[in-house]
């Protein structure tokens, strides 16, 4: 683990945070490397049933840190390389790494959530956000584009107009417009409205959750076909599986005892 990247696992989920907090979490090269070797380590820890992604100190991230990374042309040059078996490069996996694991990872996002910071955020399944937190692709500010996996994820989000508004215009935006655009819920407190959430994923089928994990990621955009035969054989396996037949006896339990408690009333 990184020196400005921090995880750690209480019960069964993994809390991750960008540690560098007098920077504004600002990204370095290193960094990036070190989420990305993050997310592939908790992709095969099958204890997980969730993540949560922060930032410490008063932002969740700042975005790249330019002079740190072009100090660096050596691996500047190094981390623009695409992983043939992935499909991605460094800057790209720090963010899409995260919807590889097959538990749903939240992100609690304060203060700034800008740049290569929105991209790492749209990489995580679920996003809480302050009111007044400020999100922006501020990538346009300089005359650059969101390259970290962030047009995919832009567009699943937001859809691709107001993708592209946000773009081109590198507009900031508060965290409230941005529980509008789709983009993240409000929260008061981010960062307990995630751990509130994987608490209550905890409950449910891992097998389940990892399943309608992939099959959205695998075929939000592809043809009707296409997702009904991969809907199928998803479901075929479940039906199988040792944890689906808890679910189902938990459920039907929970059931029975609601109406026990009415009968009683």
């Amino acid at each position: 683990m990184g020196q400005h990247i921090t995880c750690t696992i209480e019960g069964s989920v993994a809390h991750v945070s960008l540690a560098r907090p007098d920077k504004l979490n600002a990204l370095t090269l290193d960094m990036l490397g070190d989420l990305a070797d993050t997310a592939h380590r908790l992709r095969a820890d099958r204890t997980l049933r969730a993540v949560i992604l922060s930032g410490e100190g008063e932002s969740f991230c700042a975005g790249l840190d330019f002079e740190s990374v072009l100090a660096d042309r050596t691996s500047l040059a190094t981390a623009f390389l695409t992983r043939p078996w992935r499909g991605t490069n460094t800057f790209q996996e720090a963010c899409y790494g995260w919807r590889r694991l097959p538990v749903p990872v939240i992100a609690a996002v304060h203060g700034n959530c800008l740049g290569g910071g929105l991209q790492i955020a749209l990489g995580a399944d679920f996003r809480f956000t302050t009111a007044d937190a400020r999100w922006s692709v501020l990538e346009g500010k300089w005359g650059l584009i969101p390259d970290m996996a962030g047009v995919r994820l832009l567009a699943d989000q937001v859809g691709m107009s107001q993708a592209k508004r946000l773009t081109m215009t590198a507009e900031i935006i508060d965290g409230t417009a941005a529980d509008r655009l789709g983009l993240a819920s409000v929260a008061a407190d981010p960062h307990a409205a995630a751990a509130e959430l994987a608490a209550l994923l905890a409950t449910r089928s891992p097998d389940a959750l990892a399943a309608g994990k992939q099959l959205f990621e695998t075929s939000w955009n592809a043809g009707p076909r296409a997702t009904f035969r991969r809907e199928r054989r998803a479901q075929f396996r479940l039906l199988r599986l040792p944890n689906t037949g808890r679910a189902r006896k938990a459920a039907f339990g929970r059931e029975h005892a609601d109406y026990a408690d009415r009968a009683r009333r």
